[in-house]
């Protein structure tokens, strides 16, 4: 059977390694580089401290199990190793402390220096009893010394003994089951462990198991708590009597639980355990700044929106300066593109009209002077053209060094400092004083934006000239004035050819043709205006637009990158720390052990 089990508790070995490897790879990389969120540069320290017990774990996966004994003074720890091995081994006492220093009860075949265990801590002792030949029994101090923790102490010897231990023979009496310092001390103690529960001093306390259970439940899993008389049952043994109540249940748990067999099991739930604990404490220190976090991140938001909406407000009442030159181009874009038609002809005469004057007047010159006062009209309006086109470039170049009042950048720093300090962020992620970074950070872009400005609204009189070029409301104005020159046309040609004299019937009045003619000036001016004025507001809202997608380009990273960065990172770390918890949750899944061994109600659970 030894051979038959051989190859599977290797494989058992093997699959416990590899396990471990992965958790411990994983832990590595969130334990590095230093968080600048204090919660999980908090959680770092605390893995880091978890990879050493792993460590710890990893190197004694096939060293025999060590099983504690865990309880307060007089409750009969010693007395309790000693029934188990059937030998006196451990001096008891019931009314004072009496195990000082940790005795190690082993069996002679048992090569101590596998264990990897500090063996100069212990008082060892040699047994040769058929319970230790595949475990270690470790009597321990007592955790309700009223000593304090000081290095030496027994408190503290108990507590570096802990992290060598598989299993915790948790044991209580009547008087000592509801003792709020063993209660504390179990709490830390029983991580990374399995637990099995014994009430001692049967012939002379009360069954307390019961109300003992209800205490435990809400924290452990506790499958069966053991009743027991140590010293009946060592005297039993002594004698060679048959053992009574729930010793031998106790004893031959131990022994099937705790074989070699069981070793890679038991460890992988106390791996599981452990880590699985650690990583819930971590998730407890960043789930207590969530809110803070959360609030940081809306008044990031909102910071970032009222800079956007006041610079954008600038921006736009600076473009809009040079509205006029931006409706001639957008006005020359649009008559460019639109076919010869009789409204298009009319926009033309109506873009051109200076020029057209211009040249009507040169016509009517009867002398040099006259000329020469044309062209230097001509000339004046030429200049205020390049005037305003050199205008609206400067304006271009002014908004390029548009940035944010000193005032309102001392007041955002101080605001989101506060929130960031709240939330547990490093001081160097938002540092208060130097408003230099800030001011870089406001202006980064300002050596594009020139380029960004000029080409955006050059792109927006071009989508909006095709627009206006393409869409269906250009046939009405077509249609209007098409029905108007249809009519002044039309009708003196009807009556020239219907109504001809030689008919008999009268031609149109001559004055039709004048009235024609002002009232096709006048609709043709009212459709104009109409057309531009559908253009100038759709200009406008172009511009607004295009001011506010200017000021989030400006303002796109933020003005605190390096704090909007550590978010970024503190909420991956934490949905990495979700998922580590996650991977040893589903590893609890299948059962770590059986369900004879107790543990920390997480384990029951899974």
């Amino acid at each position: 059977m030894a051979s038959a089990d051989s190859p599977l508790r290797e494989l058992q070995r093997l699959e416990l390694l590899a396990q471990a490897d992965d958790l411990v790879t994983r832990l590595k990389r969130f334990a590095e580089p230093p968080a600048a969120w204090q919660p999980i540069a908090k959680g770092q320290a605390v893995v880091r401290r978890l990879l050493e017990r792993v460590d710890t774990l990893r190197s004694r996966l096939q060293a025999p199990l060590v099983v504690a004994t865990f309880g307060g003074t007089g409750t009969g720890k010693s007395a309790l190793v000693n029934a188990l091995v059937g030998q006196e081994c451990s001096a008891s006492g019931r009314q004072r402390p009496t195990t000082t220093r940790p005795v190690l009860l082993t069996h002679p075949d048992t090569d101590l220096s596998r264990t990897g265990l500090p063996l100069e801590t212990f008082e060892i002792k040699c047994v040769a009893s058929e319970m230790l030949r595949e475990l270690l029994i470790l009597d321990c101090p007592d955790p309700d010394t009223t000593e304090a923790e000081t290095s030496g102490s027994n408190l503290a010897l108990l507590h570096s003994l802990l992290p060598w231990c598989d299993v915790l023979l948790y044991v209580s009496t009547q008087q000592k089951y509801r003792s709020a310092r063993v209660t504390t001390e179990l709490l830390q103690a029983a991580t990374g462990c399995r637990l099995v529960f014994v009430q001692t001093n049967a012939d002379l306390d009360s069954d307390i198991r019961e109300d003992w259970q209800r205490h435990l439940a809400p924290v452990y899993h506790v499958p069966e708590i053991f009743l027991v008389d140590s010293l009946t049952a060592l005297r039993a043994q002594q004698r060679g009597e048959p053992l009574t109540g729930d010793f031998p249940r106790l004893r031959e748990l131990l022994r099937g639980e705790l074989s070699a067999g069981r070793r890679a099991q038991i460890r992988r739930a106390n791996l599981l355990d452990l880590v699985g604990t650690t990583l819930d404490r971590c998730q407890q220190y960043s789930a207590e700044k969530v809110p803070a976090l959360d609030q940081l991140e809306r008044n990031l938001s909102e910071q970032e929106s009222r800079q956007i909406e006041r610079m954008s407000t600038r921006l736009r009442d600076e473009l809009l300066e040079s509205r006029q030159l931006w409706e001639r181009r957008l006005l020359h874009e649009v008559v460019t593109r639109w076919s010869l038609t009789p409204f298009s002809a009319v926009l033309r005469i109506y873009n051109s009209l200076g020029t057209l004057l211009a040249s009507a007047g040169m016509f009517r010159a009867r002398g040099t002077v006259q000329l020469a006062v044309i062209g230097a009209l001509q000339g004046v309006r030429w200049l205020q053209a390049k005037h305003e086109e050199a205008a609206g470039e400067n304006r271009l170049q002014r908004l390029s060094s548009l940035g944010l009042d000193e005032s309102l950048l001392r007041e955002t720093q101080l605001v989101v400092s506060g929130y960031a300090r709240d939330a547990g962020f490093d001081a160097e992620v938002c540092p208060l004083g130097d408003l230099q970074p800030l001011r870089e950070e406001a202006s980064r872009v300002e050596g594009r934006f020139l380029d960004d400005a000029t080409e955006r609204i050059d792109q927006a009189i071009a989508e909006l000239a095709n627009v206006r070029t393409r869409s269906p409301s250009r046939w009405v104005y077509e249609l209007l004035l098409g029905l108007l020159l249809l009519y002044v046309i039309g009708w003196p040609a009807y009556s020239f050819f219907i109504a001809h004299p030689l008919l008999g019937k009268e031609l149109v009045p001559s004055d039709f043709y004048i009235h024609g003619f002002v009232f096709t000036v006048l609709w043709s001016a009212v459709l104009v205006m109409i057309f531009t004025a559908r253009l100038r507001s759709g200009l406008v809202e172009k511009v607004s637009d295009l001011a506010r997608q200017l000021a989030q380009q400006r303002l796109g990273r933020g003005l605190f990158p390096k704090l909007e960065e550590a978010d970024r990172e503190a909420r991956r770390r934490r949905e990495e720390l979700a998922a580590l918890a996650a991977q040893v949750q589903l590893l609890r899944e299948p059962g770590a052990t059986s369900g004879a061994l107790g543990g920390t109600r997480a384990i029951a659970q899974s």
